[in-house]
């Protein structure tokens, strides 16, 4: 469902009724159930214009059922959502007309060659041959794809493939962009210079709720961050936030001899942390930290009874870390 009719740029839509204008997606208690599965069970979030909401989950979690209601592609069982303004049970036309949308598989015509797909859908759109033409040559460079521009997209890698997907979901160029898992299957290469691509149009003004199974994905672009388990939202807010919640920032220095140890954690806790020894190598100790400031007074306390640290390390939760905590917590939840 790549590019779901999207208006081009030179027909904007009429300006949203009603509603937050800032707020370009909002779902509140939104629930969707297929006979007695509740695929998701009252969930709530916002997106404010020019941002990146990052949704994460394991499969099954929900976000693709997310994804589809608020695309207009499936009905809410429960609840109101709307985007760019407009209702989606009542009005989900002007909403099609606002969006792009890149699925989990590419759905690209592999009969077509890459520019001839981005120039059907330019001119279902309502553009001009020229005008199709020309936004096709675009998004073709834009995504590293004119050198197999005329190549048919069935002998397209999957990557490729992907790439391609890619490019015709931004034919309209949308006000709001729906990117479900967009760089699975994708190298690195091709991954980073879709993150280039995200960031820019967001810049630009565009609005973005981003699906990803990749955590220094959702790390990197997402302004704010989204945990669905069970089809429930089981946390929410900024990265830093989430990484707050795991734990504490760490120091792991490295010393001469293991008999120092002893020496290093007494003066430590002296000074008012609370250092634990490593498991690994006998001659660590672990600061958790609350501020990068304290790093100096680690070394300072050390200095003073005359201990030397070979190495130091300064570390922080990661996503991975707050996912891992989110998925033991659910597990604890789940009656065996």
């Amino acid at each position: 469902m790549s590019g779901l009719v999207t208006p081009p740029v030179a027909q904007p839509g009429p300006v949203a009724p009603s509603g937050d204008r800032d707020l370009m997606i909002e779902a509140d208690d939104v629930t969707k159930s297929f006979g007695a599965v509740h695929a998701l069970d009252s969930v709530s979030v916002g997106v404010p214009r020019g941002t990146v909401l990052g949704l994460l989950g394991h499969n099954g979690a929900g976000k693709t059922t997310l994804v589809n209601i608020l695309t207009t592609a499936l009905p809410l069982t429960s609840g109101r959502a709307r985007v760019a303004g407009y209702d989606v049970a009542r009005e989900p036309v002007e909403i099609r007309r606002r969006i792009g949308l890149t699925g989990q598989f590419a759905s690209v015509d592999g009969q077509l060659s890459g520019r001839d797909n981005i120039v059907l859908i330019a001119r279902l759109l309502g553009a001009g041959r020229r005008a199709a033409g020309a936004r096709a040559d675009e998004l073709l460079e834009l995504f590293r794809l004119t050198d197999v521009a005329d190549r048919r997209a069935s002998g397209y890698s999957g990557g490729l493939r992907r790439r391609l997907d890619l490019a015709v979901s931004l034919v309209g160029a949308p006000e709001v962009l729906f990117l479900d898992e967009p760089t699975t299957g994708l190298d690195p290469s091709s991954r980073l210079n879709l993150w280039e691509i995200v960031e820019g149009l967001v810049e630009q003004g565009t609005t973005v709720l981003l699906t990803t199974q990749y955590l220094e994905e959702a790390d990197r672009l997402a302004d704010s961050i989204a945990v669905l388990s069970a089809g429930r939202v089981v946390a929410a807010g900024t990265a830093a936030e989430l990484k707050a919640t795991v734990g504490r920032r760490t120091v792991t220095l490295t010393l001469d001899t293991g008999e120092d140890r002893g020496t290093a954690g007494a003066a430590l806790r002296g000074a008012g942390f609370t250092p634990v020894n490593g498991e690994e190598d006998p001659r660590t100790v672990v600061v958790p930290i609350d501020a990068t400031r304290e790093i100096a007074e680690v070394v300072r306390t050390l200095d003073q009874v005359g201990v030397e640290a070979t190495e130091l390390t300064f570390g922080e939760p990661t996503l991975d870390d707050v996912y891992l905590a989110l998925a033991d917590q659910s597990a604890a939840r789940t009656p065996v």
